[in-house]
C-alpha cells in the first residue's frame, strides 16, 4: 500500500480511467455485437445503421486514447467488409 500522498492519490485517478475505459471498451463491444447480430440475420439495412453507429463509438473511444488509432482502424475495416458482404 502506498504511503505517500501523491502515490495514494494516482491509486485513485488510476481507478477512475480504468473503469471509464472498461464502461466504453463495453460499450463499443455491445455495438459491435449488433452489427454481427445484423449481419447474421441477413438485413443490410440494419447493418448499415448499426454499423454506423459503431463507427462513431469506435472514433469516440480512438479520440479519447482507449484504443490506437490502427486498432480503431483495424476494428472499423473489418466491420465494413463485413457488412459489404451481405447481399
Amino acid at each position: 500500500m502506498a504511503n505517500i500522498k501523491s502515490a495514494k492519490k494516482r491509486i485513485k485517478v488510476i481507478e477512475t480511467k480504468t473503469a471509464r475505459n472498461k464502461a466504453i471498451k463495453s460499450k463499443v463491444k455491445t455495438y459491435v455485437k449488433k452489427v454481427e447480430a445484423a449481419i447474421a440475420a441477413a438485413d443490410k439495412a440494419a447493418a448499415e445503421d448499426a454499423l454506423k453507429a459503431c463507427i462513431a463509438e469506435i472514433n469516440k473511444a480512438a479520440s479519447k486514447g482507449i484504443y490506437h488509432k490502427n486498432t480503431a482502424s483495424r476494428k472499423i475495416s473489418r466491420l465494413t467488409k463485413a457488412v459489404n458482404k451481405v447481399a
